[in-house]
Order: structure tokens, then C-alpha cells, then sequence
């Protein structure tokens, strides 16, 4: 198994607990390799750049929740699916070391999604991403650190600049990660003499001519105008062109200077693929089938290979001839599918093929404000808040996660919210270089 995110643990647990008679005898082996030792669950790093979740009760270790696994914290190089190998480099990033070769009977991809980045002027050096723990501490951190810059700051442009928060791309991503930082902040400049909520410009950059594209049009619709409402400058239809030296040049022709630019414009499929023998399409996903195995010349199916999650360009029949948009709820799904398919496969029974049910999405906007889409329509406000805290949770795939999770957010409402940056845990050696460098 390539991935250990949320397709591919989704699949390993059904499997381990499908084979584990197997496992226990030394019949049967599955061996997930991951380059991190956990899985993150996404849908919660907006709330954990907020402050409302402590980061380690969004990530899932590995090893503690695949106990009858073999867990490689590596690199998958090359995949030769012809002659059933795998390259494995397990040498730290930066570190030469000749890869291993590790053989398998049947092959489940699900090595997920990267961020996907255009070559826009100054994005390499003054962009953040937000796909990661790491990164959405950092960002959190980052945010209350241009606070404390401009309330200490007498130069109005360095000032303006600090308050200024640019964010592109208005998916779901994009739209919790805003929100929830918004709100932060504007709770944050309280305890500032100089600072209040309508010094911060927060602006919001969208290519196509709507926010949250996989939502219902009147849901989204909703969202725009309770981001508006809230003084967020949303651009639709709208490129970031060049952000030289921190000035953002947009293609409607607005200009301004800002300290924070967030890059949320979408994902592509993991690099990995590229480098094995399996069909992909235009997009780069590998090209599936709707029991969830490799396409095949012809359209037959690819003997030992399955994809599922972000990675795979899986039919969706309730979208005409479309392909599953690359979201965690198509990935959990697909996931389970797959695991089922390859128990029934192993046993020569028949296969099902994928047939989605209503995606129900939510996004949080913020304490006590969210958006979702139910059966019977949309959801706002706290009801919504609500239920997509209640979804999540129980989507989380570890029963020590949910628990904790839901403390943090049970001391979250009985406490006030904390507002300290730690950027200094981001280079936890400056500290001690520097007595070096002001050495005699």
C-alpha cells in the first residue's frame, strides 16, 4: 500500500481486520508505506491554524492504529507494476542512500495529493502553503506575529502591510482557513491599544466565477455574502499575477502591499505517479475503473493494481461521465470500496462498483458559524457549526483522536481562546547558534 493518508488508512483497517487470522500466521502481509509516520486529517487543519485544536489530536499514528501492519516510514521512487517491485527509499530527505526494492502481489495506490502551484512571480518566496500540520501552525503563528509587528511598527506602509492578509484560491481549503483566521485575529487585537478589527484587510483571490466550486450554487452563494458582510474583499474571476518584493498585483489591476499570502489554488495528483509503469490521464491520476482497479489496455482490468482517493481518476455516474472530485469524503468512501473489492477478488467473487451517495460537505466560517449542505438542503449559522463539528468527529478514524479532539473543543468554550504565537518552536536552534555567532 503507497500512502497512509485517508484512503489508505481507510483501507488498511478493513483489511486488517478482514485478515487478520492471516496476518496473525504469516498467510498474508500488508506493508503501508508512508513518508510520515501518521495520517493527517485535513478537514480539521483550519481549526487547528485557529487555535481550537491542539495539532496532535488532528494527526493519526500509523503504527497504533495498524497494529498487524508493516509500517515503512519511507519513499516510495519507483513503482514496476509488470514486474511487481517497488523502489523504497528510506534514507532521511537530503541523505543519499540506495533504495531498496521491495516486491508485492498486488499493489493499492493511494499516495493522495500535493498542493498545486503555478509559476507566479515571488510565490516561492513569500508564499505559505496550508496541506500540512506544520503548515497551518506556521501560518497560525505567522498571523499573530504580524500583529504584534504592526502595533510596534511606526512606518504606516510596513504597517498596512503587516494587517493585510491575502489568500488564493476559494475552495474549501481556502474559505475555512480565511474564515477561521479572520475570526482569530479579530479577537486577537483586543489586547492591543492600537489595533482593531477594521485595521485588518483580509482579501480573498478565486479564479473561476464562484467560491466553493463543489457546492450547491444558492450554499455558496450564502457563503460570499456572510464573507462580504464581514468586510472580506473577495475577488472572483481573478489570478494572482506577481507577489515581487510583497506586492500583490492581482489581473483585475488592484494592487497593494501584504505580509501574508497564503497559496490554497487547488491540488494535483502526488508526483509518485509519474515515475511508474501504471496508464494515466491528462490530469496525471491514474486511470481506474469503477470496481476501483487499475485500467487496463482495452479497458480490461490491470491484475493486482488499485487506486483509490485523490490519486485515482475513479467514473462518477451521478456526474455524466465525470471523474470523483479529489475530496476526503470520495477518498473514505472509495477507500472501503477497494479493500472490500480486493477481499472479494482474493476469494474469486464478484466485484461492486463504486456508486457514491450525496456528498454532504461543511465548512467552518469561524466560532459558532458554518456552512453545510444535508438532505434536505442548506445548513448556516450555528446549526450548521454544529453538525460539521459532529461530522467530523466522527469521521476521525481513531476513537483516542475523537476524544481528544472534542476536549479541546469542550475547554474551548468554557476558557478564552489563546492567542500566543510560538514562532520560535519553528527554529528551536536560533537560539542557541546565535551564542556561537557573538562569541569574542
Amino acid at each position: 500500500m503507497v500512502g497512509g493518508g485517508c484512503a489508505g488508512m481507510a483501507a488498511a483497517l478493513v483489511l486488517q481486520q478482514a485478515l487478520a487470522p492471516r496476518l496473525r500466521t504469516g498467510d498474508a502481509e500488508i506493508t503501508v508505506v508512508e513518508p510520515q509516520p501518521y495520517l493527517t486529517y485535513h478537514p480539521l487543519l483550519a481549526e487547528v491554524a485557529a487555535g481550537s485544536i491542539d495539532p496532535r489530536h488532528v494527526v493519526v499514528p500509523l503504527r497504533k492504529v495498524l497494529p498487524h501492519c508493516r509500517v515503512l516510514t519511507a519513499r516510495i521512487t519507483r513503482i514496476d507494476h509488470a514486474g511487481r517491485t517497488a523502489q523504497v527509499d528510506t534514507a532521511p530527505r537530503g541523505a543519499a542512500a540506495e533504495p531498496a526494492e521491495l516486491a508485492y502481489d498486488h499493489l493499492i495506490l493511494t499516495p493522495g495529493s500535493v498542493s498545486r502551484t503555478d509559476p507566479v512571480p515571488g510565490l516561492a518566496d513569500h508564499g505559505l502553503g496550508f496541506g500540512s500540520v506544520g503548515e497551518a501552525v506556521a501560518l497560525r503563528n505567522h498571523v499573530l506575529e504580524q500583529l504584534d509587528l504592526a502595533s510596534s511598527t511606526r512606518d504606516p506602509e510596513l504597517r498596512q502591510a503587516a494587517l493585510t492578509f491575502l489568500f488564493v484560491g476559494a475552495g474549501y481549503a481556502g474559505v475555512g482557513a480565511l474564515a477561521e483566521l479572520e475570526d482569530m485575529a479579530r479577537y486577537a487585537v483586543r489586547g492591543y491599544h492600537n489595533l482593531t478589527a477594521d485595521d485588518l484587510r483580509w482579501v480573498l483571490v478565486e479564479a473561476t466565477d464562484r467560491i466553493l466550486p463543489q457546492e450547491s450554487a444558492d450554499l455558496a452563494a450564502h457563503t460570499l455574502a456572510e464573507l462580504r458582510e464581514r468586510s472580506i474583499d473577495v475577488h472572483l474571476g481573478t489570478t494572482l499575477e506577481s507577489a515581487v518584493d510583497r506586492v500583490m498585483a492581482l489581473s483585475d489591476g488592484s494592487r497593494f502591499a501584504a505580509r501574508t499570502l497564503v497559496w490554497t489554488a487547488g491540488v494535483r495528483p502526488a508526483p509518485l505517479l509519474r515515475d511508474t509503469d501504471l496508464p494515466l490521464d491528462p490530469t496525471g491520476r491514474v486511470r481506474c475503473l469503477p470496481t476501483l482497479q487499475v485500467r487496463g489496455p482495452g479497458g480490461t482490468p490491470l491484475a493486482g493494481a488499485w487506486a483509490a482517493g485523490d490519486c485515482a481518476a475513479v467514473p462518477d455516474p451521478a456526474a455524466d461521465g465525470a471523474l470523483c472530485a479529489p475530496n476526503a469524503q470520495h477518498a473514505l468512501a472509495q477507500a472501503r470500496l477497494l479493500a472490500e473489492n480486493l477481499l472479494a477478488d482474493l476469494d474469486h467473487g464478484a466485484l461492486a462498483a463504486y456508486r457514491p451517495e450525496r456528498i454532504h460537505c461543511s465548512t467552518s466560517l469561524g466560532l459558532g458559524r458554518a456552512v453545510a449542505h444535508t438532505r434536505r438542503g442548506r445548513l448556516t449559522g450555528r446549526r450548521a457549526w454544529w453538525l460539521h463539528r459532529a461530522r467530523h468527529l466522527r469521521r476521525l478514524p481513531s476513537l483516542d483522536r475523537r476524544v481528544r479532539v472534542f476536549t479541546d473543543w469542550l475547554l474551548g468554550g468554557l476558557f478564552s481562546r489563546e492567542v500566543v504565537s510560538l514562532g520560535t518552536v519553528e527554529h528551536p536552534r536560533a537560539e542557541f547558534e546565535s551564542g556561537f555567532l557573538e562569541r569574542p
